[in-house]
């Protein structure tokens, strides 16, 4: 996982189109970083994705660190970036802090931190309730750490490239990373800012356990382990979803009329092979999940305020 250290998060977008990374680096070396500046040597990469990059760079009138997105050029990306940017401003308007951060890779965090950042994460979201926008891709890689040593953890919550607001959602619309999406998007039901919170309980449990919840490789795996822990959704929420045929099959003359796909048979449609990916694997009715959530709910207690639990 990328630990990001930085103060400012900027959205750029250039026309850099699909260019190779190494190119980019070029550009970024070249244009970016002033060769006989003293901080040209804190310039560095940070990471790659589907909608652009980020390097880690130094802003030279006031030598902060700062983090650099650049978009690709696809008009569809650049259109979601100005978005984004306009989020980011509405924000900045409402809390200089309504941001959120972390740090952590793969190990599990004491619970005297745990609950600190789950309460700023929590307050990030309810800026973005205050203006009706969801986040729609908290996991724990956008969760970026201002001050590892600062006591309480000081975190930022980053990357808004999938925000929007709340009032233009489409069902069906395809958002989030999977294995942190909630039921609604998966199965292309009408969502709104309670997806973030599906996301953020998920990223509690990463948090005190070191381990992904549901680590699926495709929606198909994530909708079974949480059949599998939670139970399936009812008909009558089945019947909206968009997406719903994808993964159950329709039977009126059952009780239950939809039944969710066997692995042999999405296999045969799709030709993907689902494999158990599960370090923690719960189950309905399992004494142990009931004494989980017990305890989760007592340590959430005081964490969200009472109209989140």
């Amino acid at each position: 996982m990328v630990l990001i250290i930085c103060d400012i998060y900027y959205c750029v977008h250039t026309l850099l189109g699909e260019m190779r990374l190494n190119v980019v680096r070029q550009i970024f070396s070249s244009l970016l970083v002033p060769s006989k500046e003293k901080c040209s040597s804190k310039y560095a990469f940070l990471g790659e994705g589907g909608f652009g990059i980020v390097a880690k760079c130094r802003d030279t009138m006031t030598n902060r660190a700062v983090a650099i997105k650049v978009n690709k050029s696809r008009p569809d990306i650049l259109q979601q970036a100005k978005l984004e940017i306009f989020i980011l401003e509405q924000l900045r308007r409402l809390d200089s802090d309504a941001g959120l951060h972390r740090d952590r890779k793969n190990h599990c965090l004491p619970i005297s931190e745990v609950r600190p950042i789950l309460g700023q994460l929590t307050n990030a979201l309810s800026h973005l309730g205050s203006v009706g926008m969801v986040h729609a891709d908290l996991k724990p890689g956008n969760i970026m750490v201002v001050n590892r040593h600062e006591s309480p953890i000081k975190v930022k919550l980053i990357d808004f490239g999938l925000a929007c607001p709340a009032s233009a959602v489409m069902p069906g619309d395809r958002v989030g990373t999977v294995g942190y999406c909630a039921p609604e998007v998966m199965l292309g039901l009408p969502y709104n800012e309670a997806i973030d919170m599906w996301s953020l309980g998920l990223v509690a449990v990463e948090l005190a356990t070191g381990l992904p919840l549901y680590p699926g490789n495709e929606d198909y795996d994530v909708l079974k382990f949480i059949i599998e822990t939670q139970g399936q959704p009812p008909d009558h929420v089945l019947d909206s979803g968009v997406y719903t045929e994808d993964y159950f099959i329709e039977d009126k003359d059952k009780q239950q009329r939809w039944t969710f796909k066997t692995d042999q048979q999405f296999q045969y449609e799709t030709g993907y092979e689902s494999l158990e990916t599960r370090c923690i694997k719960l189950t309905q009715g399992c004494p142990f999940l009931s004494l989980a959530l017990l305890k989760v709910s007592s340590f959430l207690k005081g964490v969200f305020p009472s109209h989140c639990r």
